[in-house]
């Protein structure tokens, strides 16, 4: 009996060091269940395959692949979306495994109504968590069984347009009484480029954020357009709205979606996750 009781012990202790041994190993942005994810809209000169290439030089684990995008060496002239087979998605998928990739959402989506049953059926058999998604305001009845039936959730995007769901009012209008596998992804720079305080839309959309097109802006050029530039150098709150979805007990992704500097933007992503594990270790 003494010996049963000693052998317990030994495997609760050796239990508990490989959990702090396996907390060690994250950052506090992991251990907050934040995690980094690439969209690779920010490689779109590029193939999916040289997207992925890219993903893993970075260190970052997970991945929106954007439909249309060319898949590269070995797929011929494939396009990522749900028209490929059933080879080239297997093929995909191992390709990504193999540089610790998990594909974990697909968009953003705009799409006729005869094709979301398509997108969810691809997203479901791709193992993704999610889609981010613009669907037309009288195609939610549609868009919301088919998540219902094959549990992926709806990211909604807010793209800089009147035509989109670019306020946390008019996406709120659409999905407000609807099921919560419905809720949006923010994208932090098109708030700002609308007009709109980006923590000022976050809190008003409390407990619907699935995920976000995470980035920091500033105004360039002679127009004073707003471009994409390294986190904590523009004039988005990077701190504050991470202090912000702390607050909202937030745990999803941060993806990352830069859109500047497309030849070459991997120094400027880099110092931009450097910035965002800083914060991190600051307010969490």
């Amino acid at each position: 009996m003494q010996t049963t009781r000693m052998a317990v012990i030994v495997l609760l202790c050796m239990a508990t060091i490989t959990g702090c041994t396996q907390d060690s190993t994250k950052t506090k942005a992991e251990q907050q269940g934040w995690h980094l994810s690439m969209q690779s809209y920010t490689f779109h000169l590029f193939t999916v395959m040289e997207s992925l290439d890219k993903t893993q030089e970075l260190g970052i684990r997970f991945i929106e692949i954007y439909p249309g995008q060319r898949l590269g060496e070995g797929f011929g002239e494939a396009v990522f979306g749900y028209q490929m087979n059933d080879d080239q998605q297997k093929r995909l998928k191992e390709e990504a495994a193999a540089r610790n990739i998990t594909i974990i959402s697909s968009g953003v989506w705009t799409a006729r109504k005869e094709e979301w049953e398509p997108i969810f059926a691809f997203a479901k058999k791709m193992g993704m968590e999610f889609i981010s998604a613009e669907p037309a305001r009288e195609d939610w009845d549609v868009v919301e069984e088919l998540a219902k039936k094959n549990k992926i959730k709806v990211a909604v995007h807010n793209h800089p347009s009147e035509h989109s769901y670019w306020s946390p009012e008019i996406l709120l209008g659409s999905i407000g009484g609807r099921d919560g596998l419905l809720g949006a992804c923010v994208d932090v720079g098109h708030y700002k480029r609308m007009g709109l305080d980006p923590i000022t839309s976050m809190q008003q959309l409390d407990g619907k954020i699935i995920a976000l097109h995470f980035k920091d802006i500033t105004p360039q050029g002679e127009a004073q357009t707003l471009e994409d530039v390294i986190w904590g150098q523009g004039i988005l709150n990077v701190k504050g709205m991470m202090e912000e979805l702390k607050r909202q007990k937030f745990k999803g992704y941060f993806t990352i979606e830069y859109e500047a500097d497309w030849e070459n933007n991997l120094p400027q992503i880099k110092k931009s996750i450097e910035y965002f594990n800083q914060v991190a270790e600051q307010i969490l």
